[in-house]
């Protein structure tokens, strides 16, 4: 579909042509015949490069997904080495970056017009993998350089596709095949969907390639070590299987594809509407219409080549297909070799006297003779077209052709572009022509083009594989058309640039989607109306669907921005108008056979894909000398949703812009209050009106994210605490010890921002993605959001200039089994924050609290007199709470404070319950407590 990179990167350390790539276990080295086998094996695991790291991070936001792959290898060998980086994905996808790191050196990738002479160019080459092909097949991408010795090499390839909806299902597939065992292997995925997601499942590891050891084919539930937490609107998948994980699933180091399956919740009239920055996106996917009956001639390959195993899977698909025919349906059956017989000379009524005898004709076909393809299109299409012509059901009716064959045009016509013509001509857009292409030989860029041409779809089977599964998987997907001649208008003024509105079927399970241009970005109303046909009658719906226009700021952390030409950031429908708008200018280039047109559609999707960074067909990928400003890791593994950008884009900041090293500590002028969750983690309130200070203890559990102030529907400010875990020091009364690892703080006015907050970085995603080492001092600011750095010691993070908090690092040079590097959160400035603001701290922000029961009005309560009882009654926000005066350490043990302690995990203290406190992902702004209750992200 697209050309990829099955490359040799020509760069002065790149060792003469690569373009045929060793695999991974060889070695150029020569070795006496004499050395024992052992030895040569010995000398071969030795000098092989060792994968440090090989990760995958993907988010899909409205089905469309952004995918950044890394992988880190280190040299052993003490010479010069050849190293490969390789990666199948999906064929659909568009690569839009590629960066290495060779030692010292940061390579970086430009989409550039493809031009004849390569120079220092990524060589292209199609590299179709065995495994799959069309549609849902995979394409591989391959680098190699030459590494010296002891030295580290990583590379980072991010991609895009927007997911199809097959079966009712969104599919994504991530390949896990680090062709080695990996000490740290992850695999994350996040899923953002608006209208809601559905059906979410993960199934177990999938790997039928031939090379490898891969099991846990079937699907009995996600591979161990996998992680799902989830949402309404949001899911995170993590796989992160530990070396031993991994070698019980291949030794080689080819696990398979990681594949998760989900549906979206979807209203059953005019389909969902999204808009974004003005560009918006029609998603339309109707269910429980009648079905329309189908008019479908199956056309089976005979001829020789078909012997053995191809045509028994191929006559086992077609019996079960038979039986699943509808009542309504109309039927017939080709066998064609170099000639074409036909079973009926028409089409016949579904029936079980005819089902049982269409599997008698096709039990009895053998292989014998050539392949005559025009000559069996050509008949399948004639028996189509005099059944509609005779019986007036064209409206009413689909008519489908599904061709199967193993090889290319042998007998009768065999000229490509005369068949093409011939079947374009027969089938005049009424008959829809699905193809299959079984085994390595066949000739499937015909089969992709009468598919293309016809309005059909085409899959690749290979032979040695569950070829019936395959196939009566692909019938599956077109068993139920549901309408037929579907046309969806919007009004002419209002919509722009927008992809195809006129489909010839719609199938159920799987998702028509438009996308488009606003003329007015601000409309907050678009009138849809989609006309079609269906069993019955002839359907039109209209409606005026409110759009709610949003601005970029408003939708999800990092999300993608790839940027180019000095413009503004787009945002993901942006770049799903521009995916589905490019696929459409390349079928509409495949298809057309006038040289000026063709010269016209070639242009235009060279602009586009330059303008959008995009590979593709016409483009090429030149690697430049970048300078290195950050590490890899700090540029890359945000626990936050990421897109498309790389090591160099991720400090592109326009917005926030980093101030000048500082060669001092910087020491913000803002005082903080004793108000703090730190260390186990200990809470502290300081009620200063009071002159009280309360503190408890919450006992989490690892991965749990806590809700510490929320109040995003008032002052839009959110922050959410992620705990770590750690062994309880010895002959202690605790059984584990838990930390905060990470602070997310989600700021909502005027614009969204959304902080990271970790003992090593900040990402600071306002608009731009930036990202601040914690070891370095440093300040960025700006629209009423200040953040500075002060080095490995705090973060300020001020908003508004009335909201203030600070985060202590505390770092570890030699940490005990039982101490972890960890934050502590302490708000500094509570002013701007409402009266209906809540969490664990924030429900007692601008709160007033008193005690009782210690017999007198004593001036200072914070502290019992001498001999005085040390257990008091605390009454706040309406709640009476038994509390025991005690003393705690806060700002690294540097401050003592008097508090009044609340047991038994703060019962009776805070609203609810621990389990109201938990948040489904980082910068979830959900809250279950008072007025302004939102539904986050």
């Amino acid at each position: 579909m697209l050309p990829l990179l099955g490359l040799c990167l020509a760069l002065p350390f790149c060792a003469g042509s690569l373009e045929e790539v060793q695999s991974w276990g060889d070695t150029s080295e020569q070795v006496a015949l004499r050395v024992p086998r052992q030895v040569r094996l010995l000398q071969r695991l030795k000098t092989k490069p060792l994968m440090t790291e090989f990760s995958v991070k993907s988010t899909i936001i409205s089905r469309y997904a952004f995918t950044t792959v890394a992988c880190r290898l280190l040299n052993r060998a003490s010479e010069d080495q050849e190293i490969t980086f390789q990666m199948q994905i999906p064929a659909a996808a568009f690569i839009t970056n590629f960066t290495m790191l060779i030692g010292d050196k940061v390579y970086q990738g430009e989409i550039t017009e493809k031009e004849k002479k390569n120079g220092d160019k990524v060589k292209e080459k199609r590299n179709k993998t065995t495994e799959d092909s069309g549609e849902k097949g995979t394409e591989t991408f391959r680098a190699s350089v030459v590494l010296p010795s002891k030295d580290k090499a990583a590379f980072l390839l991010s991609y895009e596709e927007l997911l199809q909806r097959r079966l009712g299902k969104y599919e994504h597939v991530v390949s896990v095949r680090p062709q080695q065992l990996v000490g740290r292997l992850t695999v994350e995925v996040t899923i953002l969907e608006r209208s809601g997601i559905a059906a979410l499942e993960v199934l177990g590891l999938q790997n039928s390639r031939r090379q490898g050891s891969g099991r846990g084919q079937d699907d009995s539930g996600p591979p161990p070590s996998t992680v799902i937490n989830q949402n309404e609107t949001f899911a995170k998948v993590v796989f992160k299987p530990t070396v031993v994980q991994q070698a019980k699933i291949a030794q080689n180091g080819i696990l398979g594809d990681f594949i998760i399956r989900y549906d979206v919740n979807r209203e059953q009239s005019i389909g969902d509407i999204q808009v974004l920055n003005g560009y918006f996106v029609h998603y339309f996917a109707p269910k429980d219409l009648p079905p329309l009956p189908k008019n479908v001639v199956f056309v089976l390959d005979s001829s020789a080549s078909m012997v053995g195993t191809k045509l028994r899977q191929t006559k086992d698909a077609l019996f079960t297909i038979l039986h699943d025919l509808r009542p309504q349906d109309r039927f017939n059956i080709i066998g064609f070799s170099n000639r074409v017989k036909v079973w009926k000379d028409h089409l016949v009524s579904v029936t079980p006297n005819n089902i049982r005898d269409g599997k008698v004709y096709i039990h009895h076909m053998s292989p014998t003779g050539g392949t005559d393809i025009n000559g069996a299109l050509q008949r399948g299409i004639r028996l189509l077209n005099d059944f509609v012509a005779h019986n007036d059901i064209e409206d009413r009716s689909v008519s489908l052709v599904i061709f199967l064959t193993d090889g290319k045009p042998t007998a009768g016509e065999t000229h490509t572009p005369k068949i093409l013509n011939n079947t374009r001509e027969a089938a005049r857009g009424r008959v829809c022509i699905f193809t299959v292409g079984i085994g390595a030989d066949v000739d499937f860029k015909l089969l992709e083009m009468l598919s293309l041409e016809n309005c059909g779809l085409t899959r690749h089977v290979h032979e040695d594989h569950d070829a019936r599964a395959q196939l009566i998987g692909f019938y599956d997907e077109i068993r139920t058309p549901l309408l037929s001649d579907i046309r969806v208008d919007y009004p002419a003024g209002l919509v722009e640039h927008a992809t195809r509105t006129l489909f010839p079927n719609y199938f159920n399970g799987s998702e028509i989607i438009i996308a488009g241009k606003l003329v007015d970005k601000e409309m907050d109303r678009l009138h849809v109306e989609v006309t079609a046909s269906n069993s019955k009658k002839f359907v039109v719906l209209k409606k005026d669907v409110p759009v709610e226009p949003r601005r970029m700021g408003n939708d999800v952390p990092g999300s993608p921005r790839p940027k180019g030409g000095g413009q503004e950031d787009p945002n993901h429908l942006e770049r799903l108008w521009s995916y589905l708008t490019l696929k459409e200018l390349l079928s509409s280039w495949l298809q057309s056979d006038e040289q000026p047109e063709r010269e016209r559609l070639r242009q235009e999707v060279q602009a586009l894909a330059l303008n959008h960074r995009f590979l593709a067909p016409f483009t090429s990928m030149t690697l430049k000398s970048a300078p290195r400003t950050e590490t890899p890791e700090d540029a890359y593994g945000t626990s936050a949703a990421t897109g498309p950008e790389t090591v160099m884009q991720s400090l592109r900041g326009a917005h926030l812009q980093p101030g000048p090293a500082l060669k001092k500590p910087y020491n913000p002028r803002i005082k903080v209050s004793k108000t703090s969750a730190d260390g186990d983690p200990h809470f502290v309130v300081d009620f200063p009106l009071s002159n009280l200070t309360v503190c408890f203890n919450i006992d989490g559990q690892p991965g749990h994210i806590l809700r510490l102030v929320s109040d995003h529907a008032d002052s839009g400010v959110t922050v959410n605490g992620e705990l770590i875990g750690a062994p309880a020091p010895p002959n202690g009364h605790k059984k584990q010890r838990t930390y905060f690892r990470t602070i997310t703080i989600l700021v909502n006015k005027p614009e969204r921002s959304y902080l990271e907050i970790t003992p090593t970085r900040v990402i600071v995603d306002g608009g731009d993605r930036l990202v601040l080492p914690c070891n370095q001092s440093a300040a960025v600011g700006s629209q009423g959001l200040e953040v500075s750095v002060s080095a490995n010691a705090k973060v300020t993070i001020a908003i508004q200039g009335n909201v203030a908090f600070v985060i202590l690092l505390h770092l570890y040079k030699k940490p005990a089994p039982y101490q972890r590097n960890h934050l502590g959160f302490y708000v500094a400035n509570g002013q701007g924050l409402s009266g209906n603001c809540h969490g664990l701290l924030g429900q007692f922000l601008n709160q007033e609290a008193r005690l009782t029961g210690l017999g007198r009005s004593p001036a200072h309560p914070s502290v019992p007199e001498t001999g005085e009882r040390s257990e008091a009654v605390l009454e706040v926000k309406g709640h009476q709470v038994p509390v025991v005066w005690k003393q705690r350490k806060i700002y690294n043990g540097e401050e003592q404070v008097d508090c009044w302690f609340a047991r038994n995990n703060a019962a009776n203290l805070i609203d609810g319950e621990y389990k109201d406190y938990l948040a489904a992902h980082p910068f979830d702004s959900e809250t279950t407590f008072g007025p302004g209750t939102s539904r986050g992200l």
